[in-house]
């Protein structure tokens, strides 16, 4: 069932025109606030109250549910991808000591990279497996210091709802940071933005948070690999989607 508000066609593109003119103006302030702010917990906070704002003025409710489910201290995220809101979305729903582990190819947007950068964001290479490898070992570093990252474990999402396969990034570095996996379904980004129509809608989102999963004994590997199944299980029931591991 769509969560999406269906417009006659020429109101689809009058309201995408409409969120984007919003978007900028707050797009530029949250850079400008990247820029000056002097600490990360300002600029992460700044860039958090942008993206809430900028739903709100753009007609997109947005529910959490379970935000108790958050630890208060470090943890790790992972989250169902369904449309480039997904990030947005998630910048506005969790608390800004989280920074985001995104791939690289987002840096190409103008101005992207610079932000992403200011907010604590970590880039990773997805084609390169020399490179790739590299920027794993970064961020397992940056969680050893005790930073909370959020991960998309898909690395990408498919045209048709469902579930890719998890990649094990996000769970390495749990495990080797010793800290709870807590899983995350998002909901209604895919209709408020679809992969294949260049156009937004006003959609209700949710953010609904899972139960954390403790890292389990043993080496990394295996705990890992324990986290990575136990994440993408207890997403999938939730999400009510088909399973799409076979596809990618």
């Amino acid at each position: 069932m769509s969560r999406a508000l269906r417009l006659p066609p020429p109101f689809n593109w009058l309201y995408t025109l409409y969120a984007l003119l919003v978007f900028v103006p707050l797009g530029l302030l949250a850079l400008l606030g990247a820029v000056l702010l002097p600490t990360l917990h300002l600029r992460r906070n700044t860039a958090h109250h942008i993206a809430r704002a900028w739903l709100w003025l753009a007609g997109m409710r947005l529910d959490i549910v379970h935000p108790d489910y958050l630890p208060d201290g470090q943890c790790v995220v992972v989250a169902n991808h369904a449309s480039y809101l997904d990030g947005f979305v998630l910048m506005a729903a969790l608390p800004p000591r989280f920074g985001f582990v995104i791939k690289r190819e987002v840096s190409r947007v103008p101005l992207a990279g610079l932000l992403l950068a200011r907010i604590g964001s970590e880039l990773v290479e997805r084609f390169d497996r020399h490179k790739g490898a590299s920027d794993a070992r970064r961020v397992v570093r940056s969680a050893g210091n005790g930073h909370s990252f959020v991960f998309f474990p898909e690395g990408t999402f498919a045209h048709q709802p469902g579930l890719l396969k998890f990649h094990s990034g996000a769970f390495m570095t749990a495990a080797r940071a010793g800290c709870p996996v807590v899983p995350c379904v998002i909901r209604g980004t895919r209709d408020a933005l679809p992969a294949k129509l260049p156009r937004l809608l006003p959609a209700r989102l949710e953010v609904q948070f899972l139960p954390p999963l403790p890292v389990a004994q043993g080496g990394d590997d295996q705990a890992s690999s324990t986290l990575r199944d136990r994440a993408r299980q207890d997403i999938l029931a939730a999400l009510g989607e088909p399973d799409l591991s076979s596809a990618a």
